[in-house]
């Protein structure tokens, strides 16, 4: 078994304002806390792994072809492998939230 403790402070920022944590994992899927703030941007992009998780703190909006979604405070959702996608905090507080990947991600493609 491995215990990972969830400390913010040691979170990468991948793009600006996007903070990324890589938590525990495996083989077949890890766990990656995220805090996006006010005004951030996820660009566009897709991936082969699945990914499910939950907000709890902030909205959220999901950008995915034409469809905006917005994810709150104890909402889950999930986003098939290959689907594109991205998110912005439109609100005026940072969202902070957990995702599960499946294969596990480490390096998301769009933090180059």
């Amino acid at each position: 078994m491995e215990v990972e403790h969830f400390d913010e402070d040691d979170a990468t920022e991948a793009v600006d304002g996007v903070h990324l944590s890589l938590l525990a994992g495996e083989e077949r899927m890890n766990v990656q806390g995220f805090a996006i703030e006010p005004g951030a941007v996820v660009p566009e992009h897709s991936h082969d792994n699945e990914q499910t998780g939950v907000v709890y703190e902030g909205e959220l909006t999901f950008l995915l072809d034409d469809e905006e979604l917005v994810v709150g405070p104890g909402d889950t959702y999930a986003i098939p492998a290959d689907e594109p996608h991205g998110a912005e905090n439109r609100g005026e507080t940072t969202v902070r939230g957990i995702d599960v990947f499946s294969p596990p991600r480490t390096n998301p493609s769009w933090q180059e």
